[in-house]
């Protein structure tokens, strides 16, 4: 059986096709909700996958990130507030068309556009896997070395308006895939003496707290996502003048699906620059119809077929490389890790039936999603306006069940908290989360590219052309590093308020590196050398940026300001809170007892809402959490004290 057909074959077994209708199912619910977004949910259902098939575990995590840009559209349109940051520039034409009583053609608009735009990408990803394997498995090992370093430094480079505060991010996770066993030598690094940590972070705890806890926070500080808009004007036949407009459009369809593919397929470009591109691109060949901004409708379908393209893109580099085009692929790289497959050239020749699989996920996903879409339109809209107590208890329940389903030991509970504290911060300091988990997820890979390397090649390695493109690089950006701390220093456009919290995040990265490094010694050369270097670089890394904040302090300015839309300690200290109560009521009664009660108590505590109906919300929670970890995935939990 060829490997297309056999992808197929799998692709159409009924616990995937289901697995794939959770993931869409979750992926739209989640889009629609702003400030929750796909990546939220993918971390959450990563723990879900541990006992799944590859077939199945991929189409349920697909399933999600492929449809979050459809229902992300919804929010955007009908109140001007995007899903994900992938509908931002949707906004601009999408909202005004709907204060025009056009909100179910530019939503027609948008589902056709991002319907064309998903399969798309997905034909791309099709036509470029032969080409793949023969180019990938004539690099060597210092090639991959050489490859995923510059990989790293670029996404790093670009994640964020800082860029030392991208790479820092980024040798901070690398520094903390080191905990654990060392693969080579079996040596522990940086566990103290804890036998819990032999194995390393858990992947999954750490990502959810990384990411799911700092945005649930965030969103605990709002009453309700937005007020409910009129809803006028959301039947069928409105839909098909959007699918219309977007035929005619054909054109300027075909260009932004092929930007979406193409740009996406260069890790560390960000939605949101593919977006613009798209925007713009339309904007400047677009002379028909009402002023850019305005209600345009060329402004939504630009965009939302330049974003759903973007996966077949971002696809590209993860399985042929193993560097992740996106955040949501570096979770997709975690995943990957857990089915034990490594993407790159071992992926390529022995489990070719797994990648166009992916590529079928992807266009099911995409056509599934925008049928949901289609009908369902009017019932999607309102979940925009769920209040956050509603949100916050299940999403909380899930999160810490999530947590617990790793080992069934309090300590993954404690590092969910440490790291969402972690992740609170470096969101509130606009320190790079993404390239911190690109650095966690890939660290033991360039280690490991690293030892191999020096073993095989000793010296003569520096005279391969990749190798000396690396270095290259690496020195270039360190100049590039130390030439902007002093011109930071000399600048009149300095930023204008904070305290100096910009600066104990430094010197705790400082003292990081310093006590990371004194703590190597001892170790044999293979489990030493390069965490070693690792610490010397973000011991450098955090060197320039105080130089840096201490050039700004002479000049009587202020570092940097939080970012916009930063966690609030009231709200970060409610989840904790929240976290600590929940794992007590699992370890004193049954734990779909504990969820009921949490959901319930959480939802009465906000003196709004019914006993009834926080009562409906805690046992419909209770029955999710029993279908999902008591019957999908079947786990030995602790016996409780009380029940």
């Amino acid at each position: 059986m060829s490997p297309i057909h056999e992808a197929l074959s799998q692709a159409t077994e009924p616990l995937t096709l289901l697995m794939l209708l959770a993931g869409v199912l979750t992926g739209l619910v989640l889009g629609a909700i702003p400030g929750v977004g796909g990546l939220f949910g993918l971390v959450m259902m990563v723990p879900f996958t541990y006992h799944l098939d590859p077939y199945a575990a991929f189409a349920l995590l697909l399933g999600i990130t492929a449809v979050t840009t459809i229902s992300d559209t919804i929010p955007a349109v009908l109140i001007g507030i995007p899903g994900t940051v992938g509908a931002i520039a949707t906004v601009e034409d999408g909202y005004p068309l709907a204060k025009q009583g056009q909100a179910a053609k530019a939503l027609g608009a948008a589902y056709s556009a991002s319907l064309f735009g998903g399969i798309f990408g997905a034909v791309l990803l099709f036509l470029c896997i032969p080409y793949l394997s023969p180019i990938v498995l004539s690099l060597k090992t210092p090639d991959f070395l050489a490859v995923s370093v510059i990989g790293m430094l670029f996404v790093a480079s670009v994640s964020g308006a800082d860029p030392l505060k991208g790479v820092g991010s980024l040798i901070l996770g690398v520094m903390a895939s080191f905990i654990g066993l060392d693969a080579i030598t079996g040596s522990e690094r940086f566990t103290g003496g804890s036998i819990f940590l032999w194995d390393g972070l858990a992947i999954a705890v750490l990502f959810m707290g990384l990411f799911a806890l700092p945005e649930l926070a965030a969103l605990i500080q709002r009453d309700r996502v937005a007020d409910d808009p009129s809803h006028t004007g959301l039947g069928m036949p409105r839909l098909r003048d959007g699918l219309r407009e977007t035929l005619k459009r054909w054109r300027l369809l075909l260009s932004c699906s092929a930007i979406g593919a193409v740009v996406g397929a260069i890790p560390g470009v960000g939605v949101t620059v593919i977006d613009w591109i798209a925007y713009g691109l339309a904007k400047r060949h677009t002379k028909d119809g009402p002023e850019f901004g305005k209600g345009n409708i060329a402004g939504v379908i630009a965009p939302e077929s330049a974003n759903n393209a973007k996966e077949g893109g971002y696809l590209l580099p993860t399985l042929a490389l193993g560097l992740p085009g996106s955040v949501t692929m570096t979770i997709l790289l975690a995943a990957f890790t857990v089915q034990g497959l490594v993407p790159g050239p071992t992926l390529l020749r022995d489990h070719q039936p797994i990648i166009y699989a992916m590529v079928f996920f992807v266009a099911f996903a995409n056509v599934i999603g925008v049928l949901i879409c289609a009908v369902l339109t009017r019932p999607l809209t309102r979940i925009t306006f769920l209040p956050t107590y509603f949100i916050t208890p299940v999403a909380l329940s899930f999160i810490v069940i999530g947590a617990l389903r790793e080992h069934v030991d309090i300590r993954d509970v404690a590092l969910l908290m440490i790291a969402g504290g972690i992740g609170i911060i470096m969101r509130n300091r606009a320190w790079s989360r993404a390239a911190f988990s690109l650095g966690f997820v890939l660290g033991p890979s360039v280690e490991r590219y690293f030892f191999l390397t020096g073993q095989m090649y000793e010296a003569s390695v520096l005279l391969r052309p990749s190798i000396l493109l690396c270095i290259l690089l690496v020195l270039g950006t360190a100049l590039i590093a130390v030439r902007r701390a002093r011109q930071d220093g000399h600048s009149s456009a300095l930023p204008k308020h904070t305290d100096g919290a910009e600066l104990v995040c430094l010197l705790a990265l400082l003292a990081i590196s310093v006590a990371a490094y004194a703590s190597l010694f001892g170790l044999p050369a293979e489990a030493r050398v390069f965490s070693q270097l690792t610490a010397l670089v973000l011991g450098a890394t955090a060197s320039v940026m105080i130089l840096r904040y201490g050039l700004w302090r002479r000049r009587g300015a202020d570092t940097p300001n939080s970012p916009r839309g930063a966690v609030a300690g009231r709200s970060a200290l409610l989840v904790m809170v929240s976290c600590v109560a929940l794992t007590g009521l699992i370890h004193l009664v049954d734990h779909r007892v504990a969820v009921l009660l949490f959901v319930t108590g959480f939802i009465a505590l906000s003196h709004r809402p019914s006993s009834r109906i926080g009562l409906a919300v805690g046992a419909g929670t209770a029955l999710s959490i029993f279908a999902v970890f008591d019957l999908l995935v079947s786990i030995d939990w602790p016996e409780p004290l009380f029940f």
